[in-house]
């Protein structure tokens, strides 16, 4: 237990700065009676901690968090109460989530260089900072941190971001260590006593043989997470033979797919509005074969606004639900690299005969829509692994930002 004079401290700390509370989960919403008790219990030692870790000096952004795979402007914006204890496999742990706004270039760093730099940068520190709570508290088997960084990669020839999510669980005795430890050699060994997974995944960061640790379970979001369920693009299929993209090969493409086209025409029209002037065709778009889907959505007069407010209801109303049953007609790797949604937007006005008609066009990979079909992304992370053009310009997407935008 520390002594009276950090105690002191720290509430003269809290005193000022007003939002060290919120990384603290208040004990009232932890529903776990026995965990409520010991929040309740460990509350000064856990706003110490959370003090520390707020403190420290990161070499990018970090943040508590309750929620991971967020943009830092939601963060910024966000439910920081991040610091509860709670149950892991039948024990009690303290765990800590938040989020790291690191990004790490895949070609020059593996994941096992990955993790260890984010251990070093991150999670030691709040080790560090979390220990004595632990040493206090024998009914506490683990600290559990949870923290997800960045990782940049290139995919058909274009730049994307995406998340990975990392666990590091280190038993009491070896997190006490590890918080003294000063770059002795046996921290290794201390290591190899915790588990670590990514994404989910049981992992190996250390050396050690990582089958014999089971996977983590998710969990329903109403419960604390030790290892959710990644929402975040997970791994990129590794890239075909390059593809022949002369305009020979692409008609063949088409070709070989026709009669598929005009039997999914003719099953999806109903719900897809195909323009009939405009059949499914196999076009070439920055070095990468696209199959091209020319559809037709209708807004309501209040859906308008700017125009990237029109290509968010677009996608969330219209494109969105199509990708699944459009999948469902192609094999796992079809003859092209993605699907093109090119939609042209109807809007009638308000009090008059006229419509208001705009150009909205959503190129996707394959890969990444496979992953969207098996919800493993979200329809935001979809649109920042592809392409969205509207009247033929290329734009940034946010889906919820603009679609409150009811500008003109």
């Amino acid at each position: 237990m520390r002594n009276a004079s950090a105690f002191l401290a720290v509430a003269a700390l809290i005193g000022a700065v007003p939002q060290i509370r919120s990384q603290v989960l208040s004990p009232a919403e932890i529903l776990d009676p026995a965990m409520r008790e010991l929040q309740q219990k460990h509350l000064p030692e856990l706003k110490i901690a959370a003090v520390d870790i707020t403190a420290h000096r990161y070499p990018y952004k970090f943040y508590l968090s309750r929620t991971l795979d967020i943009t830092e402007k939601q963060e910024q914006q966000t439910d920081q109460r991040s610091i509860r204890f709670s149950q892991f496999q039948g024990h009690t742990v303290l765990q800590v989530t938040g989020n790291y706004f690191a990004a790490y270039s895949d070609q020059s760093m593996g994941r096992k260089e990955r993790f260890q730099r984010t251990y070093l940068d991150v999670m030691l520190p709040i080790l560090r900072a979390t220990a004595p709570v632990l040493q206090d508290e024998p009914e506490v088997t683990s600290l559990a941190i949870e923290v997800s960084h960045h990782v940049r990669k290139q995919v058909m020839g274009n730049g994307m971001e995406r998340p990975e999510n990392l666990v590091l669980i280190v038993p009491r005795e070896a997190a006490g260590i590890l918080a003294g430890n000063k770059g002795t050699e046996d921290e290794i060994e201390v290591l190899s006593q915790c588990s670590e997974y990514v994404d989910g995944e049981p992992f190996a960061p250390w050396g050690e043989p990582a089958a014999s640790k089971p996977a983590v379970a998710s969990q329903s979001p109403a419960k604390p997470l030790v290892a959710p369920t990644p929402v975040a693009v997970v791994a990129v299929t590794p890239p075909l033979p390059p593809r022949d993209l002369s305009a020979e090969a692409l008609q063949k493409v088409q070709a070989s797919f026709q009669a598929l086209l005009d039997r999914m025409v003719r099953e999806l029209d109903d719900q897809a509005h195909f323009i009939s002037y405009a059949p499914p065709a196999v076009i070439l778009f920055r070095n990468a074969s696209y199959l091209q889907l020319s559809i037709a959505t209708t807004l309501g007069p209040s859906d308008s606004g700017s125009q990237y407010r029109i290509a968010a209801l677009a996608f969330d109303r219209h494109v969105s639900h199509l990708i699944r049953p459009t999948l469902a007609f192609f094999e796992e790797n079809p003859q092209f690299d993605g699907i093109v949604f090119s939609s042209a937007v109807h809007i009638p006005a308000q009090g008059a005969g006229s419509t208001l008609t705009v150009s909205v066009e959503f190129f996707f990979p394959i890969a990444e829509l496979r992953r969207y079909a098996e919800y493993d992304i979200t329809g935001q992370q979809l649109i920042n692994a592809g392409f969205v053009l509207v009247n033929g310009e290329r734009v940034g997407l946010e889906l919820q930002s603009a679609e409150s935008d009811t500008r003109q």
